[in-house]
C-alpha cells in the first residue's frame, strides 16, 4: 500500500505493534512496537532507498519518557546498474554475508544477529556482479553507521561492535573500521530442491580507543537455501574469530545496537538451521494469505571451555490478514541476552543462567 508517486518513486512505511508474554517473569506487554518511514526509487539504472525508525515508552523501551526518544536509521543508500548485471551501492547498506537478507524465516532473529553476523549495515561501498549461475559481491565499509539518538552507545539499527557503555562490566571501547567482504554464491539444485549455495568472508580492524592498537576481526561462512514446492529450508555455518587488542580481558568485546551494549565471545562457531512451510492458497475471499510455519534453531559454540554457549530456538507462524501482516512465535533461549532474564550483558559472553526459558511473542504491522 506504500504510495507511489510516479513510475520510479514511491514512499511508505509501517506502524508495528507487539506483544510480550513471559509468565515467569510476569511480564504481560502490548504495545507500539515501531514507526518506520520509507521511501524507495528505482529506474533502472539508478536506484535509491531509505529507512528510519523509531521507538519508545512502550516495552522494551519504558525507560524513555516518550515514543520516539530512541530512533535509527535502518539503512540509506544510492545505486547504479549497468546491463551486463553488474550494480555498486553506496551508503549505509547490508553487508554481503551468509545468507541475505535474512537467516531465518522468523520475525524475531536468530543468534546470529546477536553476535554480529545478521541484518548487518554499515557505511561503505558494495559491487555486485550476476554472471549465469553465478553471483559475485564485494564489500568495504569504512565504518558502523551514524549513531541514531537514544540513552546508550548502542544507538544504531545493526548490532555490531561498540564501544561500551559507563558501568558495563567487563566491557571494552573498540571501533570497528575497514571491513572489507565478499560472498559468492552458485544457483544449486540438490533433487527437487532448487536454491543456492554459497561461501563468504569478511574481516576487519578492530581500534581500541584504550590501548590506541588495532586488533583484527575475522569471519567466513558457508550457505545453503532452497525451496521445494511449500517447503524451505536454509542453513549455515559460521567461524568467528575476533582479536581485540582490549587492556584487560581480550575472550570478550563490546557489541550494542537497539539502544543497549553487551559483551560477546570474541572466538565461537554459529549454526543456523531453519525450515518452513507456506500453504499454498489463500482463504477468506483472499484477505488471509501468505500462510506460513516455520522453526529455527540457532547456536554459538563459544572457544573458551568454561564459557557457556547461546542458543536460540522459535517455532511461529505468520500471516497477512488484510490490512495487517501477523507473526505469533514461541521464543526460547539459553545464556540468549534478549530472552528470559539470563543476563543481558553477558549472556553472549561468558553465559547467564545457563537454563532453557521462553516466551509468546507477537507482532502486528500495518505497512503503507
Amino acid at each position: 500500500m506504500a504510495v507511489k508517486l510516479n513510475d520510479v518513486l514511491d514512499v511508505g512505511g509501517a506502524i508495528r505493534l507487539r506483544a510480550d508474554n513471559d509468565e515467569r517473569r510476569g511480564i504481560h506487554e502490548v504495545g507500539l512496537d515501531t514507526v518506520i518511514l520509507r521511501a524507495n526509487y528505482d529506474d533502472t539504472r539508478w536506484s535509491a532507498g531509505a529507512s528510519y525508525r523509531y521507538y519508545g515508552k512502550e516495552y522494551p523501551y519504558q525507560y524513555v519518557s516518550h515514543f520516539g526518544d530512541v530512533q535509527f536509521a535502518e539503512y540509506a543508500w544510492l545505486g547504479y546498474a549497468w546491463g551486463d548485471g553488474g550494480k555498486v551501492t553506496a551508503g549505509l547498506d547490508r553487508l554481503p554475508f551468509g545468507l541475505t537478507p535474512y537467516l531465518s524465516s522468523t520475525f524475531f532473529q536468530s543468534l546470529g544477529n546477536v553476535v554480529g553476523l545478521e541484518d548487518v549495515s554499515m557505511l561503505g561501498i558494495k559491487y555486485a556482479q550476476a554472471m549465469g549461475e553465478w553471483n559475485l559481491q564485494w564489500g568495504y565499509y569504512a565504518r558502523r553507521a551514524w549513531a541514531g539518538h537514544g540513552t546508550s552507545h548502542g544507538a544504531t539499527f545493526s548490532i555490531v561492535v561498540t564501544p561500551a557503555d559507563p558501568g558495563l562490566e567487563g566491557g571494552s571501547r573498540n571501533d570497528e573500521r575497514g571491513l572489507a567482504t565478499a560472498r559468492v554464491v552458485r544457483n544449486a539444485s540438490l533433487g527437487a530442491w532448487e536454491g543456492e549455495v554459497g561461501a563468504s568472508a569478511l574481516i576487519s580492524t578492530l581500534h581500541n580507543r584504550d590501548t590506541h592498537a588495532d586488533g583484527r576481526r575475522m569471519a567466513y561462512a558457508v550457505h545453503y537455501a532452497g525451496k521445494h514446492g511449500a517447503w524451505g529450508t536454509k542453513l549455515q555455518y559460521t567461524r568467528q574469530q575476533i582479536l581485540p587488542q582490549n587492556p584487560g580481558d581480550r575472550r570478550t568485546v563490546s557489541f550494542g545496537g537497539f539502544d543497549g551494549t553487551f559483551n560477546v565471545a570474541t572466538r565461537g562457531n554459529f549454526y543456523s538451521g531453519d525450515v518452513s512451510y507456506t500453504l499454498p492458497t489463500s482463504y477468506l475471499g483472499d484477505r488471509l494469505k501468505e500462510v506460513s510455519f516455520y522453526a529455527n534453531y540457532s547456536l554459538y559454540e563459544k572457544s573458551v571451555r568454561n564459557f557457556r554457549n547461546s542458543q536460540r530456538m522459535i517455532l511461529g507462524t505468520s500471516f497477512t490478514l488484510r490490512p495487517v501482516w501477523l507473526s505469533l512465535e514461541w521464543l526460547a533461549g539459553r545464556n540468549d541476552p534478549y530472552l528470559g532474564g539470563s543476563g543481558y550483558a553477558q549472556s553472549a559472553a561468558a553465559g547467564g543462567r545457563n537454563v532453557w526459558t521462553g516466551q509468546l511473542f507477537m507482532n502486528v504491522g500495518y505497512y503503507f
